[in-house]
């Protein structure tokens, strides 16, 4: 933080002195400008703030541009005629970094209206002092050529890259909600007026005594002058009446050929700001300190100048006086800075300033209270959103984000809805209430619901790809596709779409395409682990698993997390690698150790790695721990069948069994595994029951359906070992092993009908 003030402030510091200096007649009191510019706390938001950023360069790009103008303009040689233009690469660099500081920030185009009034009232005071005050009236536009000539250059410039800029914004200024400025969306033209007034001095006093500074000033911070009996409209007085008192000063200086600082503090206080009154435009804020940048310029300008002529005429015990005084305010001044430089370190310090700073702003509780949504900390924040909604009821978004905090589908539902009576076209209450209705079945205005999303916020990926997998849940493949085409052309650097777009083309047979939409996700946003585990997943579906690997490795290179670990894991399993899987999966039960899928997986690597005791052990702990483990009792009965004790491995596959297991084809498998079992132990009848409900749950069980043509080919009964034969070659024709048997079974048969 103090790394950056001493790169950012010195700058800006450096060229106002310079500005100072070119400018002054008194030699004395530039540093003590320097200095109370370079400590105002006011600057704080500025310099730390990216936002803030751009006015800190808009404000070296005025200076120099100022200094520029002014070396364009040659020296008053008599009083019979005006300074000519000198240098016009000088004036082409001042309005070459004018521009700049406008495109860095709106405020900088003001420096023209410096410089021109500057160039009028300073440079070419004399000769038309000389010829307003005698009767030289018919000369006077004949000598003022030079100055009309730059003035008219200047104004011209202006113009056009106003427009230039008008263009770059889609030729209309930004619309702002009343909660940005309250003031401006009065109705009653006496309100906005007094509250104008009002923020015009308090913007005054934040120079003069910065105490209370925060970093937003929104909703409810200073709140409306409604009435001319308001004890604020004072302050506003009296800013009126110091103003006025300057300008007669800059004029009686002017008249008296005096020095020119105060008239220069006055352009440099005043102009900048300009654009922050709400005088010609709508601004997006109450106060805004970071706008008070470049007005403190001529703050600390005319600061300086009283303190140099207070110094003229106190004498000896006064200026020491004076100085200890400016000295001390120069301390607390940076002591303030400091303070708030602390605040600026963190999102936590900084929201949390604001609660303490403006307990009565809706708007920092709010930013509060989603600083610590996203920190998981859900209870309060929901507390900070009430808070909100208590101080300004009207709130949309806290109402919004409120619904997606509670755990009550109704109530999250009356949130949605009411932020969008107050805001219709509120996209992210659409969206959610969208998705909350699509939950629920409520297809049909989620529907509509997700496509207004879309339209009040077409750059919102999320509303695209949420719309889109409610078509495809309703099989509208084509519409889904539209719709994910759409939102790509309109969001073309959302990772996420592509990678839902991939998920969606899986799903829909193009695992080409999805491929490359996958890779796509990853070029945008390299560190997206969900898109190269989701690659992954279908380069193993295609059997190519060197490239799945490499793509599972790269994602744990991003994070290490179970999500990866355990696709990982499956494919060293699958290929046989199983030191390398039992490595992975016993990761992932470290990062999640409540986990009985990723245990259950740890035991069957175990198992099929030879090591049967310890995945007993282990597949016996799962199940003390949670006693419906259907497939704990499948791995177990598959353990004991391989040590050769098929009586315990029928045990475990009728504790299974017991289980009453919903899925139709997992009851299914629990029956062929105890045929088989039957079988291994030669009790042909019951092994024969056991494929027979196996097939009545599951009917297209090829493997059951031979096993029991095979039991009845042992028991002689040819006619229904050819009958269940037949079946299971219907389901699998071309087994092998099948047409062995049926080939088997008609040599039997022709043996016993003779030849």
């Amino acid at each position: 933080m103090w790394s950056m003030c001493v790169f950012t402030v010195p700058r800006p510091v450096c060229s106002c002195t310079r500005v100072i200096v070119a400018c002054s007649t008194t030699p004395v009191w530039p540093s003590s400008l320097a200095l109370l510019f370079a400590v105002h706390p006011i600057h704080t938001e500025a310099v730390s703030g990216i936002v803030g950023r751009a006015d800190v360069l808009a404000c070296m790009m005025f200076l120099l541009a100022f200094l520029s103008y002014i070396r364009s303009v040659g020296v008053c040689g008599s009083a019979d005629s005006l300074p000519s233009t000198v240098s016009v690469w000088a004036l082409g660099a001042s309005l070459l970094l004018g521009t700049c500081a406008m495109l860095v920030k709106e405020t900088g185009i003001t420096v023209f209206g410096v410089c021109v009034l500057y160039d009028a009232l300073v440079l070419c005071r004399k000769p038309l002092l000389l010829h307003l005050s005698s009767s030289k009236m018919k000369d006077l536009l004949r000598i003022s050529v030079p100055f009309l000539k730059r003035a008219c250059a200047v104004s011209l410039y202006v113009a056009v890259i106003m427009s230039f800029r008008l263009w770059l914004m889609g030729g209309s200024m930004p619309l702002f909600s009343e909660q940005d400025n309250p003031a401006s969306f009065s109705p009653h033209l006496l309100t906005r007026f007094l509250t104008y007034c009002y923020l015009l001095a308090f913007n005054a006093w934040l120079l003069l005594s910065p105490v209370v500074l925060c970093y937003d000033w929104q909703v409810g911070s200073i709140p409306l002058v409604e009435s001319l009996w308001d004890i604020r409209n004072v302050a506003a007085l009296l800013l009126g009446v110091v103003m006025v008192a300057l300008c007669l000063h800059c004029v009686m200086s002017l008249q008296r050929l005096e020095s020119r600082e105060v008239l220069v503090g006055v352009l440099f206080l005043v102009f900048p700001f300009i654009p922050a009154s709400n005088v010609f435009f709508r601004v997006g804020f109450v106060v805004a300190e970071r706008v008070l940048y470049m007005p403190s310029m001529g703050y600390c300008i005319l600061v300086a100048h009283g303190l140099g002529r207070l110094c003229s005429v106190v004498g000896r015990w006064g200026t020491t006086a004076l100085t200890v005084s400016t000295l001390l305010l120069l301390l607390l001044f940076s002591w303030k800075t400091v303070q708030q430089n602390h605040i600026w370190l963190s999102r936590e310090a900084l929201f949390r300033s604001g609660i303490q700073t403006l307990p009565h702003n809706a708007k920092v509780h709010y930013n509060y209270a989603n600083f610590l949504k996203d920190r998981g900390r859900h209870q309060e924040a929901i507390h900070h959103y009430k808070t909100a909604l208590r101080l300004y009821p009207r709130h949309a978004s806290a109402m919004n984000n409120l619904g997606t905090l509670t755990r009550h589908p109704e109530d999250a539902e009356r949130y949605y809805r009411t932020a969008l009576d107050t805001n219709p076209q509120h996209n992210r209450a659409l969206f959610n209430l969208g998705n909350l209705l699509k939950s629920q079945g409520k297809k049909e205005e989620a529907e509509a619901l997700l496509r207004d999303s879309i339209r009040f916020g077409p750059h919102f990926a999320d509303a695209y790809s949420s719309l889109a997998s409610l078509y495809a849940e309703q099989k509208r493949f084509a519409e889904a596709n539209d719709i994910y085409l759409q939102g790509i052309e309109s969001c073309p650097d959302s990772s996420d779409l592509h990678n839902n777009y991939g998920v969606f083309l899986v799903d829909t047979g193009e695992g080409a395409l999805a491929a490359a939409h996958y890779q796509h996700a990853v070029r945008l946003k390299p560190a997206h682990y969900v898109a190269m585990v989701n690659l992954g997943r279908l380069l193993r579906s295609s059997n190519e698993n060197k490239e799945a690997e490499s793509w599972y490795k790269k994602a744990l290179l991003v994070t290490r997390k179970v999500d990866i670990l355990t696709p990982l894991g499956a494919l060293y399993y699958n290929t046989g690698r199983y030191e390398e899987a039992l490595q992975v999966y016993r990761e992932a039960a470290t990062l999640q150790p409540d986990s009985t899928d990723i245990w259950l997986a740890l035991a069957q690597v175990l198992a099929m790695a030879g090591r049967s005791k310890e995945a007993e052990k282990m597949t016996l702990g799962i199940i003390s721990k949670q006693g419906s483990c259907i497939e704990c009792y499948r791995l177990l009965s598959a353990i004991h069948s391989k040590r050769g004790n098929y009586t315990e491995a029928l045990d475990a596959l009728d504790k299974a069994l017991q289980q009453n297991p919903v899925d139709m084809s997992v009851r299914a498998e629990l029956h062929f595994s105890k045929g088989n079992q039957l079988r291994e132990m030669n009790q042909l009848d019951r092994a024969f029951e056991s494929y027979k409900l196996a097939v009545e749950l599951k009917p297209d069980q090829s493997q059951a359906w031979m096993n029991m043509g095979g039991i009845q080919h042992i028991k002689g009964d040819y006619a229904a070992a050819r009958q269940y034969y037949q079946r299971a070659l219907i389901l699998t024709p071309g087994s092998k092993l099948l047409k062995e048997n049926l080939a088997k079974l008609e040599r039997l048969e022709r043996r016993l009908t003779g030849p």
